[in-house]
């Protein structure tokens, strides 16, 4: 396992970070603290936890692995593994939190626990203290079926962000790997050998017609979703004889011509000519997500090889600006991965060195009504940042919500559309806590007892 990240203090405990950064950060809701505490680090469950009768959503793996460790390191932990939830949520108890949705990443290690009360309802604790109350994922209506074809439906279209978006990865792959070219950040394709060789049935390209079927019987169980995204690994020549823009197009057009804006439609691909771009806004898609990953021009070139050999990162940011002009500036909403810029080799050693840099392109794509939004990194150690490096600090997770936080607020920009209710206490995304730390005229929690 890598060592602990070198921008955390020595022999410092969970809560006693915890504690630290919030003193440091009091303007910060401190029920998003705990949670990027539990996205960094990872959450794990005792047994029991999990056995206590109640119904949830199980983790879908529905494009990375979000672990901390490969699958094939926790057999000894199977029933954990196997049984663990996509999302919990995190709500009252002693420290009398307001609601947050946090993503599962599976980490035996980890100081965040979820076990079971003296009444016998799941709890979050850490280091031998009760922090708050457990919530598990719901199960949607449609979980437990499976396709004409035998495909479980929940590697077709499962559903994350507490039943909000239906997540559509119909590529599993990327093209870059294999060519020393993949973000070394990412697991994608690692994590779909590893999906195979555990036996689950996993396929790289979804057919457009298990799609289909897939989203009937979700239109049919009458579950509430309100969103989709259509995403995979980018594309380099040809897939089915298609180039990137026209491969997931056909999915889009599938979707919105036999459900014409049920939902509001995403995409995440790359950064791509404008021509491309309204093809992909003519086929009905409403929110485009190019991903530009990091800021820092010598950490994109080092972390995002691929990306910067093939578009290179001045087209990359150009690109982006050309599709605010196609979809309007609310609705390119580009993301990047909170925390690599801190890893080692390359990245910085301050905090205060990766917020200012985060923060210029914060402002440079705000100040053009483009909002970025950001994924807390989890290091899987599938992917080559991942088997050397551990999280990046508590104290850098919260000063950059504070950076976007107080950037979004300086040029009065709405919430990111299709991503649900912002603030906390009402917020779903759940692989960062942007959303949760949008102001709504919600008073900050008191400091925990």
């Amino acid at each position: 396992m890598p060592g602990p990240n070198r921008q955390e203090p020595a022999g410092s405990t969970a809560l006693g970070l915890v504690d630290a950064v919030v003193r440091e950060f009091e303007d910060i809701p401190f029920e998003a603290i705990v949670k990027e505490d539990c996205l960094r680090r990872g959450i794990w469950f005792e047994p029991e936890a999990l056995a206590a009768g109640h119904r949830y959503a199980r983790k879908s793996y529905f494009i990375f692995s979000f672990d901390h460790r490969p699958l094939s390191e926790m057999e000894g932990e199977a029933s954990v593994r196997d049984d663990a939830p996509e999302e919990i949520m995190l709500e009252g108890g002693p420290w009398d939190f307001r609601r947050v949705v946090v993503s599962v990443r599976l980490n035996p290690d980890s100081p965040w626990r979820v076990t079971l009360s003296d009444e016998g309802s799941p709890v979050l604790s850490c280091e031998g203290e009760t922090i708050c109350q457990v919530g598990f994922a719901p199960t949607p209506p449609y979980y437990g079926e499976a396709l004409s074809d035998g495909t479980p439906i929940t590697e077709v279209a499962p559903s994350i962000e507490w039943g909000y978006l239906l997540y559509l990865t119909v590529f599993r792959m990327c093209q870059y790997f294999g060519k020393e070219e993949e973000c070394q950040f990412c697991d994608i394709n690692r994590n779909f050998k590893q999906q195979r060789e555990a036996g689950r049935s996993y396929f790289a390209v979804k057919p457009i017609d298990r799609l289909m079927e897939a989203l009937e019987r979700v239109v049919a169980s009458g579950a509430q979703a309100e969103a989709y995204t259509l995403t995979g690994g980018s594309v380099l020549s040809e897939l089915e004889g298609e180039d990137e823009a026209g491969f997931y197009i056909r999915y889009a057009e599938a979707i919105e011509s036999r459900w014409p804006g049920r939902w509001t439609g995403k995409m995440v691909v790359q950064a791509l000519p404008k021509e491309a771009v309204q093809r992909i806004r003519d086929a009905g898609i409403s929110i485009y997500h190019p991903n530009y990953e990091v800021w820092d021009p010598a950490l994109f070139e080092k972390l995002c090889p691929g990306k910067a050999r093939h578009v290179g990162r001045d087209r990359w940011i150009a690109r982006i600006l050309d599709a605010a002009e196609v979809f309007t500036p609310a609705r390119v909403i580009p993301n990047f991965v909170a925390g690599i810029e801190m890893a080692r080799p390359h990245g910085f050693v301050r905090e205060e060195d990766a917020w200012r840099s985060t923060g210029e392109g914060l402002d440079f794509f705000m100040s053009k009504g483009v909002v970025p939004r950001f994924t807390s990194w989890c290091p899987e150690p599938l992917s080559v940042l991942g088997r050397e490096n551990g999280p990046a600090s508590l104290r850098y997770h919260v000063g950059l919500l504070r950076t976007w936080r107080d950037t979004h607020a300086r040029y009065g920009l709405p919430a990111p559309p299709g991503y649900g209710k912002p603030g906390i206490g009402n917020a779903v995304f759940s692989v960062s806590s942007f959303m949760d730390v949008i102001a709504t005229g919600t008073p900050m929690a008191p400091t925990r007892p």
